[in-house]
């Protein structure tokens, strides 16, 4: 029995040493081989011109550019032009909305403001005399207002647009009779940086 131990011993020995030689691998490293490329000649079916690169052409002044002139007096950020191209509108009387001359006037100036979509503009509310300070602020606030929504609606850009009241500070006409006034209560137009 001893000697049936001894070779089963024996044979369980000779089987791993077998198993665990088969097990470990080698692993095969071989230098990499790249694929030749084959130049093939290459004939020529079309030759390209390039065409002279241009410089792109200076934009065109807009019409509201062509239209600027300095402003007598600066505005609140320094000197401002204006345009006769936009015209004032005016108002009755203690009142803020847009009569049907005062919207013919802006479609005109809404469709060069569109030309120009770089301009700032700033729109002035004005008022007459009559009034105290502070009632003249808000309503020459609402005119401005007014002018800018109107715009807006017509399809200037709102970023384009600013407002400011300067109540009864501004007057377009020093007088003190109603055709003085008249000419007073109004919404003017500035253009910033031109």
């Amino acid at each position: 029995m001893k000697t049936i131990k001894g070779l089963l011993g024996l044979a369980l020995v000779v089987c791993m040493i077998s198993f665990c030689g088969g097990c470990a691998k080698r692993i095969k490293t071989e230098p990499l081989v790249t694929p030749e490329v084959k130049e093939e000649a290459v004939t020529p079916t079309e030759t390209k011109v390039e065409e002279p690169v241009t410089p792109p052409a200076e934009t065109e002044e807009s019409e509201l550019d062509k239209s600027l002139t300095k402003a007598e007096t600066p505005g609140i950020e320094g000197e401002v032009s204006e345009s006769s191209k936009l015209k004032d509108v005016y108002f009755a009387f203690d009142r803020s909305d847009l009569s049907a001359e005062a919207r013919n006037i802006l479609k005109e100036s809404a469709d060069l403001l569109k030309q120009s979509p770089d301009a700032k503009i700033q729109i002035e509310g004005h008022c007459d005399e009559r009034g105290s300070t502070s009632y003249n602020l808000a309503l020459g606030e609402k005119r401005a207002a007014g002018v800018r929504d109107y715009l807006v609606s017509l399809g200037v850009p709102a970023e384009m647009l600013s407002t400011i009241s300067y109540g009864e500070e501004k007057p377009a006409d020093p007088g003190n009779n109603e055709e003085a006034w008249a000419k007073n209560r109004r919404a003017h137009m500035i253009i910033f940086g031109k």
